[in-house]
């Protein structure tokens, strides 16, 4: 997980890469600014898109800290029932309960345990 700030500097030097490729191809060397262009985009798409591991937007807006596994800590409203959704999560080894919000579809993720390996 980025911090905002590391996104939105990803996110400036990528255009900054994007416009010097775009500068630098002129009509005599077609080519020369494509790869300025490609790593600019990649870096801009990355920085919009990047995601954190099993988190609400809520949790994402009050920069809470992640639980367990990535997903929420403390308290979860009474809005979100638990799904029978269960998974191991990769990276961490944690099973993660889904839990959604009916009315919204809404959803959270709270480790439960540890997977045995």
């Amino acid at each position: 997980m980025l911090a905002s700030s590391i996104r939105v500097l990803v996110f400036c030097l990528g255009a900054l890469m994007f416009l010097g490729g775009l500068a630098a191809i002129s009509p005599g060397a077609a080519f020369s600014g494509v790869g300025g262009i490609l790593l600019g985009s990649v870096a801009m798409g990355a920085a919009v898109w990047q995601d954190t591991r099993y988190r609400s937007q809520a949790a994402e807006r009050s920069h809470s800290d992640p639980g367990p596994g990535g997903g929420e800590s403390g308290f979860i409203e009474p809005r979100f029932l638990p799904t029978n959704e269960v998974f191991a999560d990769p990276s961490t080894g944690h099973l993660m309960r889904v839990f959604m919000d009916p009315r919204t579809g809404e959803r959270l993720y709270r480790a439960e345990g540890l997977m045995m390996r």
